[in-house]
């Protein structure tokens, strides 16, 4: 089958598309007939030695795909050939097959596209574990989302409305402010026009954000750092900027909030029971047009370097697909 693969860490322009070995079906798990893969940010960083993972070489990265299957490992009960089936995993899903922990595939409805599913799960999941397990946002509180029109940033913001906050998007451009509005953003800031510290106090009426979605870290980082409400809550989510912010801590105690880690990788696999019940609510607002996944772009997987820069370089509205 074909793959991309990573032979060391170096710019994507390195990786390569490849023949490998097609894999073999093993105890407990499935073989996907992989039909999309989902691009993410974390992707590119892994290539290039920067991700906090090193897997050994030579690698096949991405996380999350969406496909049919085609084997089942003995011991798995709960899925048959030809389900359809979106999963996630650390690897191996720039590829035409993939070989999955059964628990890991999730079946889904005949009524979302392929592409869709496969951007479902990293972007969606995060922004609603972030809301939900570590900012525990309630109705009517205020969302401030950085990065809004990217595939989490996006996520985020649905996700923020489907739960009843009031969400104030974070854009460069008024083309990405105005996919924000269409997903729900009730305030919306080109920071590249304004005074953003002001610009949140007078949204805010001077009482600061509650929840801040932060994706982008560097200068962005700290001035929301500075811009929190009394028990609010700053989710670092990621560095989509370069820049890995240092936060002076005293804010946190003179202004009376908190700094709350989301890293969704390692939460899917201490609490896979919370994690497939967030999935399950995540099918079901998808189901009621709560959310959905903005497909930017479709790239063949041959084309994966052309598919990373796009994401790496902030070029994206919504998600990058790659098809086999």
């Amino acid at each position: 089958m074909k793959a991309i693969v990573c032979e060391k860490f170096a710019p994507v322009e390195e990786l390569q598309y490849k023949e490998v070995a097609t894999p073999e079906i093993q105890p407990g798990h499935v073989i996907i007939d992989i039909e999309a893969i989902g691009v993410n940010y974390p992707d590119g960083l892994l290539v290039q030695g920067l991700y906090q993972m090193k897997p050994p070489f030579p690698f096949t990265p991405g996380m999350e795909i969406a496909g049919t299957i085609s084997e089942v490992g003995e011991g798995v009960t709960h899925l048959k050939v030809g389900q359809r089936v979106m999963g996630m995993n650390t690897l191996n899903g720039y590829a035409e097959k993939m070989l999955l922990p059964a628990q890991s595939a999730i079946p889904y409805p005949e009524s979302i596209p392929a592409e869709e599913a496969a951007g479902l799960i990293t972007a969606h999941a995060t922004a609603h574990h972030a809301l939900k397990q570590r900012a525990n946002i309630q109705p009517s509180e205020t969302l401030l989302v950085t990065g809004a029109a990217g595939g989490t940033g996006l996520a985020a913001v649905q996700i923020g409305k489907a739960m009843g906050a009031k969400v104030i998007a974070l854009c460069s451009t008024q083309e990405k402010l105005d996919i924000a509005k269409a997903n729900g953003a009730d305030i919306l800031i080109n920071y590249t026009e304004v005074d953003l510290k002001a610009t949140i106090k007078e949204v805010t009426e001077g009482k600061g954000v509650d929840v801040v979605y932060d994706v982008v870290g560097g200068e962005t980082f700290d001035i929301c750092s500075r811009s929190m409400a009394w028990n609010g809550r700053l989710l670092v989510i990621g560095f989509a900027s370069g820049t890995i912010p240092s936060l002076p801590v005293n804010l946190t105690l003179v202004k009376g909030y908190s700094l709350v880690g989301v890293f969704w990788a390692t939460f899917s696999m201490k609490q896979p029971e919370t994690f497939m019940a967030n999935m399950q609510e995540l099918l079901t607002w998808y189901t009621e047009g709560r959310v959905k996944v903005h497909v930017d772009e479709v790239f063949p997987l041959k084309e994966t370097v052309n598919a990373l820069n796009k994401v790496m370089n902030r070029q994206v509205i919504g998600k990058v697909v790659l098809k086999p």
